[in-house]
């Protein structure tokens, strides 16, 4: 039996590897897309979703805009790192899917209230959208099985601020609401993103599928990866958000513990940090499994066998 999943993304080149991948997986039924600002303004996000359904020749898939700008503060964006459109390096069509009228916030509402509480959430940008959804009905948060997301730092700090995460800071606010809220959360860190690395014989395997999807995801890492490279001197840039589907698919390539996160949302010097007690310093309750290590090897055979189906 498959497990429903919610993909909620700023599609961004690593978001948009991501939603490939639960594409092309059986064990996942991918029950809708949620759009949110975060790596490029909404009408990006929006269109770069539609067009991985095309690539992934999965139009069924239902796609909803959401929310354009975080809950409080003004929208930052990443085409510094990801392109004007946020997949640059992949010359896709404009889609011929069409958006869902209904707003992501909405649906995510009404879908949650009627489901058996089987939903897993796939966060991969901003919380904005999840953050509205709880704020709007906080009884959702018992509806909802997990919620998987890529965000925060600890040992590794921040890749958009010296303490913050590009995914909490851009809507701290969000995801304060979503980690008080009781859910059983599990977080890909920077600390994990950080050794999953998008080394040249890996970015090349992709290239050597000779399909349409390996040469879109292809020439999308090798775009995306560029200001990393020169930003970190690693041997390979970081590939963030397929690390949540992943874990859906192979929970045994990552290692952590549960810990208590929570996120700060009022120093403008620390703002969007994700403070994680990790060595159980403090008596608050454990409200996230935190993940470390990943075996990367491992990671990077996954998706070169998965996204080779598609």
């Amino acid at each position: 039996m498959s497990r429903k999943i919610i993909i909620d993304t700023d599609p961004g080149q690593d978001d948009a590897v991501a939603i490939l991948l639960a594409l092309a997986s059986p064990e996942l039924d991918v029950v809708g897309i949620t759009a949110v600002a975060g790596n490029v303004p909404l009408a990006l996000t929006s269109v770069n979703s539609l067009k991985m359904c095309e690539l992934a020749k999965r139009t069924e898939v239902p796609v909803f805009a959401g929310c354009d700008r975080p809950l409080q503060r003004e929208l930052v964006t990443a085409e510094y790192v990801h392109g004007k459109s946020g997949i640059d390096g992949a010359l896709l069509p404009d889609p011929v899917m069409e958006l869902q009228p209904q707003h992501a916030v909405d649906w995510l509402v009404q879908t949650l209230e009627g489901s058996d509480g089987d939903i897993t959430l796939c966060t991969l940008g901003p919380l904005t959208n999840v953050g509205a959804a709880l704020q709007r009905s906080p009884h959702i948060a018992g509806k909802i099985q997990q919620l998987v997301l890529m965000g925060g730092g600890f040992f590794e700090g921040g890749n958009t601020t010296p303490a913050a995460e590009f995914n909490i800071y851009v809507d701290p606010h969000a995801a304060d609401i979503v980690f008080s809220a009781g859910i059983d959360l599990v977080m890909m860190p920077l600390d994990v993103t950080h050794k999953a690395l998008i080394t040249a014989p890996r970015l090349d395997s992709f290239g050597a599928l000779g399909t349409p999807v390996g040469d879109a995801v292809h020439g999308m890492l090798d775009f995306y990866e560029r200001f990393d490279l020169e930003k970190y001197g690693t041997e390979g840039g970081p590939l963030h958000d397929p690390t949540v589907i992943a874990y859906l698919l192979q929970p045994e390539l990552f290692s952590g513990r549960r810990c208590n996160v929570a996120v700060e949302t009022q120093s403008e010097l620390t703002m969007g940090m994700t403070v994680v007690d990790w060595w159980h310093v403090t008596d608050l309750p454990t409200n996230c499994m935190v993940m470390r290590d990943i075996d990367d090897a491992g990671f990077f055979e996954l998706l070169l066998e998965r996204l080779g189906r598609l």
